[in-house]
């Protein structure tokens, strides 16, 4: 029962996710075509990631792990009332950090920006900083709308919540057809770092409604001496660099692309953002659901619950992600070519894109895997172990960025992340499995054997299915749907569990 449980929240999350994402590139194609992979679009990217650094920290990141897990347990343990109060208080406090933060980040922003971009000329540091300070209040919104997903996911709201992220898409993409056209490029460039502010405040006010029609509510309390308050920032401090791993990998990526040829800093965004697809529908669509319920199972006491919803969560995401990653290697460049290349976007960029995404597909498994294993450590309140792992994976990541980014350019940057990656998911199942014994990880290896092998024959299906026809628009398109009867056969043959409990709930 646990398992469909999981798989049916997941499969919410990944609706609402698939339709988000899919905004999202329609946005994305509209941006390559305008700006193309040129100084404006690199200096737009480069300037997004750092209020991005913060929304992962004090949003979906370290933020969203100490909370859950808290919040969790005043739900099941405590009085409504109790926890109504804790909500008010954590909101109102986050309010008041959100503040602080947007004005120091508006006010540093040069600081920042020459961190993160070493190797940009005078003309692109320039741009970045003027676009940082625009987008910075992003982050006030981000990270509040990222509060709500918490307490939505907590509250089993999966649905809406995965699908609001498609608000900031909406407003870029209402800005480039209605506003942009009028403006010259260096306007137009800035009234799109504008209408990231827009999307990010419709992103947190679309979702509080659903709040309300679930009885819960929002008010300011201030109240910093609160119990739940110490214990959220006790859980957060140590987490900070931990579930941040991957924006300051991200950083370091940003940093070292800068350095190479013009148009690297668009590549990696764009081959992450095409990886990302599968990674958010399937591979984090399990992570969002299992940290609730491992949370859940554990403030009860139940550890084999709690040992079956995190095997069971690495297995599926294993199923799930090991075909995608062999199709992104295998079509990955004329995925590309569809989505992104138009307008400015040119054939050199599309071949960079994909030398990028072939070594980032490589890790999509380790990349969900190791947010699986970190958020069972959260649900039972320790952040220190992940901690350490990520630290060890982060100073990895550094040396093979710095290794492999001359012989292999921008594709070594993403094989960097890719290896770092395995190493980080490795470490956190050791000591997982020190701390709280037997984790099933034989069944989950036999499982991961199968869809290797389905996925396989899933790359050489989609790889020659993608010959048929020299129109793209054609032979894409069939060569998704060939590789998925591919994978599902295969996995028929083999019997996979995974395949069996999709059944039976599509079923139900």
């Amino acid at each position: 029962m646990e398992h469909k449980t999981l798989v049916r929240n997941a499969g919410k999350v990944s609706f609402g996710t698939m339709l988000s994402r899919t905004v999202g590139y329609i946005r994305d194609m509209l941006v390559a075509n305008l700006f193309g992979a040129g100084i404006f679009a690199d200096a737009f990217y480069a300037a997004f990631r750092i209020p991005n650094l913060f929304r992962r920290i004090f949003g979906e990141g370290s933020f969203s792990a100490a909370f859950v897990p808290v919040f969790s347990k005043y739900l099941h343990t405590k009085e409504r009332s109790e926890t109504q109060k804790f909500l008010n208080i954590v909101f109102t406090a986050l309010v008041l950090i959100l503040v602080v933060i947007s004005i120091l980040g508006v006010f540093f922003a040069p600081a920042l920006v020459k961190i993160m971009t070493w190797g940009f000329n005078a003309e692109q540091m320039r741009l970045t900083i003027e676009l940082t300070r625009l987008m910075f209040p992003f982050v006030f919104f981000i990270c509040l709308a990222a509060f709500l997903l918490a307490i939505l996911n907590t509250l089993h709201s999966f649905f809406f919540s995965a699908f609001a992220p498609s608000m900031l898409s909406f407003s870029e993409i209402f800005y480039m057809l209605a506003v942009a056209p009028v403006l010259v490029s260096d306007s137009q460039i800035k009234g799109l770092a504008i209408s990231v502010i827009i999307g990010g405040a419709l992103h947190f006010f679309i979702q509080y409604p659903k709040l309300k029609n679930l009885d819960w509510h929002l008010k300011f309390k201030l109240d910093l001496k609160h119990p739940g308050i110490k214990k959220i920032t006790l859980l957060m401090v140590p987490s900070l660099i931990g579930l941040s791993v991957d924006q300051i990998n991200a950083f370091v990526d940003t940093n070292c692309a800068s350095f190479l040829s013009l148009g690297s800093v668009t590549s990696l965004y764009y081959s992450n953002r095409v990886m990302q697809l599968p990674l958010a529908v399937f591979g984090l669509a399990f992570a969002s659901v299992s940290l609730p319920a491992m949370s859940k199972a554990y403030a009860q006491k139940d550890m084999v619950t709690f040992k079956k919803s995190l095997n069971y969560s690495v297995r599926f995401t294993i199923f799930t992600l090991l075909p995608a990653a062999s199709g992104l290697m295998a079509i990955g460049l004329p995925i590309i070519k569809i989505l992104f290349e138009h307008g400015k976007f040119t054939v050199a960029a599309s071949i960079m894109t994909d030398n990028a995404l072939f070594y980032y597909s490589l890790g999509l498994p380790a990349y969900a895997a190791a947010k699986i294993f970190a958020n069972a450590f959260y649900s039972f309140q320790d952040t220190k172990t992940p901690v350490k792992t990520a630290i060890w994976a982060m100073i990895l990541h550094v040396f093979l960025c710095i290794s492999l980014m001359r012989p292999m350019g921008v594709g070594g940057l993403a094989f960097a992340t890719a290896l770092s990656s395995y190493f980080n998911v490795t470490v956190l199942a050791i000591y997982l499995r020190k701390c709280i014994g037997n984790l099933g990880l034989k069944q989950v290896i036999f499982s991961s054997f199968k869809s290797l092998i389905a996925s396989i024959i899933t790359a050489v299906v989609a790889w020659n299915a993608c010959k048929v026809s020299d129109n793209l628009f054609i032979c894409v398109p069939i060569a998704i749907f060939c590789a998925i009867l591919a994978f599902v056969a295969s996995a028929y043959i083999l019997k996979s569990e995974e395949l069996k409990t999709i059944k039976s709930v599509f079923n139900r």
